[in-house]
């Protein structure tokens, strides 16, 4: 296996024509009588009216403008660290848990050179092997208990056999990732306003990609500049310089202090996500806004947070499309909040910060990654002794290697590149019911990833013990709809195969 790097590729896939234009055309539409379109624009009020705006914080006109983006070439930690870091943004990524990693691609920082490059370079080749490996052991693992689950023997259905194979070799892919490091290539599409492309050209040294995060955006940014030069010729600001970042002058040191990670486990009481903070009054709150929203003075608090939360009375909860936020009724539950500790491995959290609106505060981790290996190893790999011996030996090569590249003088950023997924990831995460809501639909459900699926069974679970009213009705789509709306599962073939609905919480997942 050989190491490939060709670098980040980053192409403009659309974008607005004149998005420069557009910006002073909507400031000018907010002190005239009618809409002024882009083609009325003088030199005079470009020269004028854009630094005017975005000097003086009215950068809302900025936003108008979209750009849509191909990336690939980026490693997965460039997209943890700062490409997902924040809410604004929309992203269709490549996805590890479907896509078999044939090939050695991951990011190697240019300023590696000599040993220091081709003991990275080693040490991501090896974790690929490691991956192959667990991949080839795991298949026959997650065969047997998917065709157990599914009674594949007395079904006796050739075509039906080949399906749980291939969903069998899914599932040793979903599992093996978790050794690949986080330098890995990812690919995706990419899509940000104008203003937000403003803020990531001003925040790319923030953070822990600063050289990969510069680069790439820079690239995003000469995109936009071919397409039209006037939107960052005249106005916006370059990147923060790297000593100007407060994070990087208050930040310990690092690596990081093994006590502090020992202390946040202990806090977690035995659980991936903890409640530490929450709306006391959260149930009375929802009912009271729920009789304002309504005029009805008349309903009592069970009544009034059925009219909200009971799928069987409120329509809104059977549909697809999520609507909440758009529904006067159902944003009465955006007063009641709730605040979790959670530790989750980098490559499941890569999928739990993708609920914008539950945002963490992540750690950074070159300054908190202790110098001992620190994961989290997923049940299936645990429970088989021939590959947790490979998991093991592989995540303990790649703290070798992180600690050598440290000896080297690599800087802490770069060394952490060769660590793998499974990287342990602690933060605490906040969000409304209204948001938490959906985020509970979608990740109970059997098929979402085993780790985000065990957090939200947490956060249910304890959510239900101080605010009983309020989670009821709470659980994946099947159990939202069953007996209220066709089909009972949304997920169409990809149907779990079990009857969660009818035991939902009680319910012990076996892959």
């Amino acid at each position: 296996m050989t190491l490939i790097d060709g670098g980040p590729q980053v192409r403009l896939r659309s974008g607005t024509d004149r998005p420069y234009d557009d910006a002073i055309s909507a400031a000018r539409t907010c002190y005239s009588p009618r809409v002024i379109d882009p083609d009325e624009i003088t030199e005079k009020q470009r020269e004028n009216i854009g630094p005017l705006t975005f000097d003086g914080g009215h950068h809302t006109v900025y936003q108008h403008a979209t750009f849509e983006f191909a990336l690939s070439g980026i490693s997965r930690q460039l997209v943890w660290s700062f490409l997902h870091g924040f809410p604004f943004y929309n992203t269709e990524q490549q996805s590890q848990r479907y896509v078999k990693l044939d090939e050695v691609t991951a990011h190697v920082p240019p300023v590696l050179r000599g040993e220091a490059r081709a003991i990275y370079e080693a040490s991501v080749e090896r974790s690929w092997r490691a991956y192959s490996e667990l991949t080839e052991r795991l298949k026959p693992v997650t065969q047997q208990i998917l065709s157990d689950l599914w009674r594949l023997e007395e079904r006796q259905n050739k075509a039906f056999g080949r399906s749980v194979r291939r969903e069998a070799e899914k599932k040793a892919i979903e599992t093996a990732r978790y050794v690949i490091p986080i330098a890995c290539h990812t690919a995706m599409v990419y899509t940000v306003s104008g203003l937000v492309l403003h803020r990531l050209r001003r925040m790319a040294h923030v953070g822990d990609v600063p050289r990969e995060a510069a680069d790439v955006v820079s690239r995003m940014v000469a995109e936009v500049v071919k397409l039209d030069p006037d939107f960052f010729r005249r106005v916006g600001d370059e990147a923060l310089e790297v000593d100007k970042v407060p994070e990087g002058r208050f930040a310990a040191a690092g690596p990081g202090d093994p006590m502090a990670a020992e202390i946040f486990d202990k806090s977690l009481d035995g659980r991936i996500a903890r409640l530490i903070d929450y709306s006391a009054r959260g149930p009375e709150v929802v009912a009271s806004a729920v009789r304002n929203v309504l005029g009805r003075v008349d309903l009592d608090d069970e009544t009034a947070i059925a009219f909200v939360l009971d799928p069987a009375k409120n329509p809104y909860r059977l549909e697809k499309l999520n609507v909440s936020t758009h529904a006067p009724l159902m944003r009465t539950l955006a007063h009641v909040h709730y605040t979790f500790r959670k530790k989750l491995s980098h490559t499941a959290d890569s999928q739990d910060q993708r609920h914008r609106t539950v945002p963490g505060s992540r750690p950074l981790l070159s300054r908190t990654v202790p110098l001992h290996v620190d994961v989290v190893e997923p049940e299936l790999i645990r429970e088989d002794p021939a590959c947790h011996t490979v998991f093991q030996e592989s995540v303990e090569d790649a703290w070798d290697t992180r600690a050598r590249l440290l000896e080297l003088g690599v800087e802490p950023e770069l060394a952490l590149y060769v660590l793998p997924n499974a990287l342990a990831v602690r933060f605490e995460e906040s969000g409304t019911l209204l948001d938490l809501l959906h985020k509970w639909t979608m990740r109970t459900c059997l098929n979402a990833q085993r780790e985000i699926w065990q957090a939200s069974m947490d956060e249910v679970e304890q959510v239900a013990a101080v605010h009983p009213q309020l989670t009821e009705k709470i659980g994946p789509p099947c159990f939202v709809r069953t007996r209220l709306a066709k089909p009972r599962c949304t997920e169409g073939s990809h149907f779990c195969g079990v009857p969660v609905w009818r035991s939902f919480p009680d319910i012990k997942r076996v892959i």
